[in-house]
């Protein structure tokens, strides 16, 4: 793979900056803990595996020829992302987590794979990086080097987000050991959610 160290390095650039993934990955550690920042760290990544594929296939092309295509994916996903926040706040507050089950694990990785999917940007996205580090001369196929690019930013991706969500989580201990500062942590969360749903909703 010609310019692996310059990919990897852009890849990690992309992955710590600031966006709606990351920011749920770390309201999800610091509202349900380690294993819920970690479980959706993997989420997101799996969701990787999608935008792939579509970028690989050409498909983001033809998303980005239909403007209303892309607002109804746009769209939905704003308003996955704002229900979501919604549940959290309507929740009885971090504070009691101990004296109720929290979310399921599954949950977690179900919503952030599906509210990865939903963001086409991130299709968009892949279809113009991915390709600056293709060698259309080499013995590979294209799309057999898109797939393994996008491999290589999954797997990283799994590597910083788990960062976050493991010291996410541990913020999260910190703050629920102090009741008053706890029984915010959920409605934080929430308003986070609902705060990058709105944006993603209009944000061009």
């Amino acid at each position: 793979m010609p310019n692996f160290l310059l990919f990897l390095a852009a890849s990690m650039a992309i992955t710590v900056a600031p966006g709606p993934d990351n920011l749920q990955v770390l309201a999800r550690g610091i509202s349900q803990g380690r294993a819920a920042g970690l479980v959706a760290a993997l989420g997101f990544a799996a969701g990787i595996s999608f935008h792939t594929t579509l970028a690989a296939l050409g498909v983001a092309a033809l998303l980005k020829s239909s403007p209303m295509a892309f607002e109804a994916v746009k769209l939905a996903g704003a308003a996955y992302l704002i229900w979501i926040g919604i549940k959290a706040i309507r929740s009885k507050g971090l504070s009691s987590a101990h004296e109720r089950p929290g979310q399921p694990l599954a949950v977690v990785f179900r919503q952030s794979v599906i509210g990865n999917l939903l963001n086409p940007k991130v299709t968009l996205f892949f279809i113009v990086f991915l390709p600056q580090f293709v060698n259309p001369h080499g013995g590979q196929s294209v799309m057999l080097q898109m797939f393994e690019l996008g491999g290589v930013f999954m797997l990283q991706t799994v590597a910083v987000f788990s960062v976050f969500g493991v010291a996410a989580g541990m913020i999260g201990a910190y703050l629920k050991r102090r009741p008053k500062v706890g029984v915010w942590l959920d409605r934080l969360a929430g308003a986070t959610f609902i705060g990058l749903g709105i944006r993603v909703a209009f944000k061009d």
